[in-house]
């Protein structure tokens, strides 16, 4: 039986763009290099200040796994194609545009966990992570769920290009919050009391540090089970959200004659 028709233009959009990347390697090593800086940072911060404590190595290990696997770089492959016209392309294809960024992003993921192996073997040999075959497991539908809201609320925010100049701006002030509340800065649980279950609820720790606390058993099932919720609420929220946006921005750049 054939996959739908929209996965085959799918892979074929990741076959391309993976392809594509293969001379442009030496550049995604400084973009696995940039993503891979902020965990290293809180896995040497955090295992100083908290010597002895039980899964902080192999926390930041699995965030780690989590960043390059969920990166989203839309304002950079999306935006820009509205800024210089491209769209129109897109918009003559007999298929949903998201699929081209869709591909794009897929293809960049998976570049950036080949080239990222090695420094993910070196961590790993460092922290010495004790992770159990069932945490695991169950961190991995969790993994799946934070790619998807990563890329939704990225795309989100690169939708903006249709009204402002500023969706870089907008994306990199998101990647800021990613970086504050979901569990980069501090894991969610070592927040200030109040903004624990703040934390806990937002969307940005759904995108990061959830599937890392599962991988690290830091979890208990009633916890997985709410983060798991959370992901899903989060991303019905964005896909709806990003698929107005869409349409709207569309009725404006058809109306302005891009």
């Amino acid at each position: 039986m054939r996959p739908p028709r929209a996965l085959r233009l799918l892979d074929g959009y990741v076959r391309r763009s993976f392809l594509q990347w293969m001379g442009g390697r030496s550049f995604l090593l400084t973009l696995v290099a940039n993503q891979a800086v902020t965990p290293l940072i809180g896995l040497a911060v955090w295992t100083t200040a908290l010597p002895g404590q039980r899964g902080i190595g192999a926390y930041y290990l699995a965030l780690l796994v989590v960043r390059l696997l969920t990166v989203s770089y839309e304002n950079h492959t999306f935006s820009n194609g509205i800024y210089a016209g491209a769209l129109a392309d897109g918009l003559l294809r007999p298929h949903p545009v998201v699929l081209a960024p869709l591909g794009e992003n897929l293809a960049m993921r998976l570049w950036h966990l080949i080239l990222g192996l090695p420094l993910l073997v070196g961590v790993g040999l460092f922290v010495a992570p004790d992770f159990r075959a069932a945490d695991v497991a169950a961190a991995l539908p969790a993994l799946l769920l934070a790619a998807l809201l990563r890329f939704l609320f990225t795309y989100l925010l690169a939708l903006s290009a249709f009204w402002t100049e500023r969706a870089h701006g907008l994306v990199g002030f998101g990647d800021t919050l990613i970086f504050l509340l979901g569990g980069e800065a501090a894991p969610v649980a070592l927040l200030p009391g109040p903004l624990q279950p703040l934390g806990a609820a937002l969307p940005f720790r759904a995108m990061l540090g959830f599937p890392a606390e599962v991988a690290a058993g830091q979890l208990d099932g009633a916890g997985v089970l709410v983060g798991y919720g959370w992901q899903i609420v989060w991303i019905g929220i964005f896909a709806a959200a990003a698929a107005l946006a869409w349409r709207a921005g569309v009725r404006r750049y058809t109306a302005v004659g891009g």
